[in-house]
Formats: C-alpha cells, sequence, structure tokens
C-alpha cells in the first residue's frame, strides 16, 4: 500500500518503459514539439539542428531500438508486441533519415525551423499581434503587463532581428545554389535514388516501388476517377465533358462565396452534420470536441484552406477545425464539405482524439503523426464514407469529393515523376492541370511541396486504397456478419499503427467474427 492506502501503481513493463524513455527524448530534442503537444518543460529552448546534435540524437535512438529488439519476445504480451514493432520501424526511419543527412534537404518552402515559424509572414506581423509577446501569463497575476511589455521589448530587440538574419541566410545563400526548375527532382542528386527510396519506405510502409506508384495513379487520375467525374458532372451541370466539368469547377463565379461568413457558416453546418451522424457508423467515440476555429489573421495568407490540430492530453484544449478566411470570394463551394470532413468529422478527428485518449498505450502511439499513410489515410478514406453516411448536400459536394480523390491520384504521379523519373517542375505542373480541377497559382505551389517533401504526398492515396481494400476483404469473408461500424472500431482502435499493423490487426478482426 501507498502512503495514502491506494495500491501501488503496476510497474511498466520492459517495453513501456523504454517507449516512454523514447518519447520523453523527443520532447527534450524538440521543444517546439513538446510545446505543441502542451508540454512545457523546455519552453525556454529552441530546436537544436545542428549535425553535431543529429549526431547525438542518433546514439539515443540506436540504443534505444536494440534494446527493444534485445528484449525477449516471452515477456511481451500482445500490445507490447505491436508496439515493438512500431517503435523500432520508427526509430529505423530516423536513424536511416539522420544517416543520409535528409536535413540538409529541409531549406524549402515547405519544411525545416523556417517554415514552421512562417517567418516572413511573421516579420510583416504587428508587434501588438506577435504570438510570443501574446503568450498567455497566469491568470489574474498583477505583474503581467510589466511582464508583457518586457517580453514586447525582448521580441522587438533581439527575437525579431535574429528572424530577419535566419531569412536572409535563405535568400542570399541557399536560393542561388538551389536546383534549377528542369532538375527539381531528387533523381539528379548523386544519393537521390537510395533518398527516395528511403522516403517512400518512412512516409507509407508498403512494399511498393516508384514505378508501381506512378501506374497506380495514371490509372486512376486518367481512368476510373475521369469516369465518375464524368458521370456526376452530367447530373450537376449537364455535360459528360471533363474539360467543361473541371473548367464549370474552377473558374465559373457562381460557385465561389460571397463573403467570409459565407465561408465559415458552410463549414460549421457540415461539422455539425457530420457530428450528429456518428451512431450506427462507429463505436468508439472520443471524449473530446471538435470545434470550428477560424485561422488567425497573421498566418491566413501562408496556410492551406483548412487543417486540423488534436487535442493536447490533459484537455486544456479540444481538437480544432481551423478554418481559412482569406480571400474568401477566391475559395469554391464543392470543396468544403469534403474538406471538413477530412480535417474533421469523421476524418482526423475521430482517429487522432481516439488515439490520444488510449492513456494505455504509450505516448509515441497516442500522439505521434510518425504513420503518415495510415494518418492521411483514414482522413481521404472518409472523404468517400461522407457520401455512404449521407453527408453531402448535392452533386456539387460531390464533385468536390472527387476533385480531392484526383488530387490524391494525381500525387501519386507527380511525386514519383519528379523524384525517380527526372520530371520538370513544368511537365509536373501541366500533368495535375489536365486531371484535376484546381486553379493554376493552387497547382503550382503544390508542386513546389512536392519538390520540398519527396514522398510525404505518396501516403494519402496508399493509405485509402489500404483501407477501402481491407473494408472489401472483410465484407466479402464476413457477407451478412460484416458490421461497418465493428469494421471502423478495429481501425481506430489501436491508435496510430503502420498499414502492416493494421492489415494483421483488420484480419484479426475478421477471424474473430
Amino acid at each position: 500500500m501507498t502512503s495514502d492506502g491506494a495500491p501501488p501503481a503496476p510497474a511498466a513493463s520492459p517495453l513501456r518503459s523504454i517507449a516512454d524513455e523514447y518519447w520523453e527524448a523527443r520532447m527534450e530534442t524538440s521543444p517546439l514539439l513538446a510545446s505543441f503537444f502542451g508540454d512545457h518543460r523546455f519552453d525556454d529552448r529552441a530546436d537544436d539542428v545542428s549535425a553535431e546534435a543529429d549526431q547525438a540524437v542518433r546514439v539515443r535512438w540506436a540504443d534505444l531500438r536494440e534494446r527493444a529488439r534485445a528484449l525477449n519476445d516471452d515477456a511481451l504480451d500482445d500490445t507490447d508486441r505491436v508496439s515493438r514493432a512500431l517503435l523500432v520501424g520508427e526509430l529505423d526511419d530516423a536513424i536511416r533519415a539522420i544517416d543520409l543527412r535528409l536535413i540538409e534537404l529541409s531549406s524549402d518552402q515547405m519544411q525545416g525551423v523556417h517554415a514552421d515559424l512562417l517567418i516572413e509572414g511573421y516579420l510583416a506581423s504587428s508587434i501588438e499581434s506577435d504570438p510570443f509577446v501574446n503568450v498567455a501569463g497566469p491568470d489574474e497575476w498583477d505583474g503581467e503587463p510589466g511582464w508583457r511589455a518586457e517580453l514586447a521589448d525582448a521580441v522587438r530587440s533581439t527575437l525579431r532581428p535574429a528572424f530577419r538574419r535566419h531569412a536572409d541566410v535563405f535568400a542570399r545563400e541557399l536560393e542561388p545554389a538551389a536546383r534549377p526548375d528542369d532538375r527539381a527532382g531528387l533523381v539528379h542528386l548523386p544519393d537521390g535514388e537510395e533518398i527516395y527510396q528511403a522516403l517512400i519506405q518512412a512516409n507509407i510502409g508498403l512494399p511498393l516501388s516508384a514505378d508501381e506508384l506512378h501506374e497506380i495513379g495514371l490509372a486512376e487520375a486518367t481512368g476510373s476517377l475521369r469516369a465518375e467525374f464524368a458521370e456526376v458532372g452530367e447530373r450537376a451541370f449537364g455535360t459528360a465533358d471533363v474539360s467543361v466539368i473541371f473548367d464549370r469547377l474552377r473558374n465559373d463565379p457562381g460557385l465561389r462565396y460571397r463573403d467570409a461568413d459565407e465561408l465559415l457558416a458552410h463549414a460549421s453546418r457540415c461539422l455539425d452534420k457530420a457530428t450528429a451522424a456518428m451512431t450506427g457508423w462507429f463505436g468508439l467515440l472520443p471524449q473530446a470536441a471538435c470545434v470550428l476555429t477560424p485561422v488567425p489573421d497573421y498566418l491566413a495568407a501562408d496556410v492551406p484552406p483548412a487543417y486540423y490540430t488534436p487535442p493536447v492530453p490533459d484537455g486544456s484544449r479540444p481538437g480544432e477545425y481551423h478554418v481559412n478566411l482569406h480571400e474568401p470570394t477566391e475559395r469554391g463551394r464543392y470543396s468544403t464539405a469534403s474538406i471538413a470532413y477530412h480535417e474533421a468529422i469523421p476524418g482526423h478527428h475521430l482517429q487522432l482524439a481516439i488515439a490520444s485518449e488510449r492513456t494505455d498505450l504509450p505516448a509515441f502511439r497516442r500522439l505521434g503523426w510518425g504513420q503518415t499513410a495510415y494518418v492521411e489515410g483514414w482522413a481521404l478514406y472518409t472523404e468517400r464514407l461522407a457520401d455512404e453516411m449521407g453527408l453531402y448536400d448535392d452533386d456539387l459536394d460531390r464533385l468536390g469529393m472527387l476533385a480531392s480523390d484526383a488530387w490524391r491520384a494525381c500525387r501519386l504521379v507527380v511525386d514519383t515523376g519528379l523524384h525517380a523519373r527526372g520530371w520538370t517542375r513544368q511537365r509536373a505542373v501541366d500533368f495535375m492541370v489536365e486531371h484535376m480541377p484546381v486553379d493554376l497559382d493552387t497547382i503550382t505551389v503544390e508542386v513546389d511541396r512536392y519538390i520540398g517533401m519527396p514522398g510525404q504526398a505518396l501516403a494519402y492515396k496508399v493509405g485509402q486504397r489500404e483501407i477501402l481494400a481491407l473494408r472489401a476483404q472483410a465484407r466479402e469473408v464476413l457477407g451478412e456478419r460484416f458490421d461497418i461500424a465493428g469494421f471502423h472500431d478495429a481501425v481506430l482502435g489501436a491508435a496510430t499503427v503502420s498499414l502492416p499493423v493494421l492489415r494483421t490487426r483488420v484480419e484479426d478482426w475478421i477471424s474473430a467474427h
């Protein structure tokens, strides 16, 4: 018994101890990530991105990996065996990234500390709206005004000049040394093929080659999805001509919002509708709420139309579906519903909030986003699931669903085209213009994203296809015994897992039924 009469807490398993040590090391080595998760113990520090720090982290990861591998299988229960496989895989990917010096590629518009902190947008904002100046102080603290004045002075005299020096390095030193547009992909680096294959493995976790992924994307983007566009477009616009359908979606002013209030109301209506429709489709539901939050003005010009942040473990922040109200009259109505269901409910919020509440699992499984194909594959899967659930109002919403799916299929073609087949930047842009109804400016930004983040964009479509394949397998085997809520609980119930672990889990669920 403890001093208060309660029974002592059970000792952590050897694997759980290693997993907890890994998560603690991740928080310590990345204070910015720790703050994101609501862990403020390291707020007085910034991430050390030096080569020396990278090597020190590699030593820690290698030690944890070998200790996890060395555990006797007989000492592990089923949960620990899954956790070990996931932990070793995550550490393998992290060590490989250090050995391939992938941090040296993090000098683009998407990755790296400069992008995380949105330097130019931040420097253009006012001191009064500065997020560092407006850090919340203790409640009802009479010393806050003086403290906040000191913060403003420090930001003005020290922090912002440091940001400016950092930005200047990219403009004056790195940009002039960048590869030209006709040699944008990794294939043009001496070790580019090895790097790209490592990134494919890290992002999808399945034994698929760049050529296989390219062909999968081509089959959908140029075949099955165009047939669906023709079918739905004929109902919505009275034409099966895909080029005409794309032109309407891109350019018809009647399909755009009048103002920010109309956009916000539509997004809010989608969230409310999805929240009310969970019964019968899901058994597991998160305790944390999902709330709609407009993107702050100082970020709006530099972030996507919408995104999601999960609740923090201590419950002090709910899941948030962030809606960008920047230039609302340029936003198409057709895309809002599918984005809402992807980012909020039943997409990211269900998966990530349920995961965060599995307190019996190690933190890296509950809170980490390392299994990109699972996380993004689930969210893309739910865009079509939303149609089955009756969440789309009309065929315009369904065209938005198809546009989103075509986008992810094009990613397979373009990402592999750039990094494995030597495509030029312009060829990638041209392919997407032909095969998805999105404006040229957005497509250009997207192609630059794929150049700067090789392999990441492959995860969405691969994960979606795997979940759909597992569902089809379960329905075929179980017949009338197939239960959609049970299937979804099997997919979501083990927190964040790799696609191979997900397949094993679903096949075990099929066998049990």
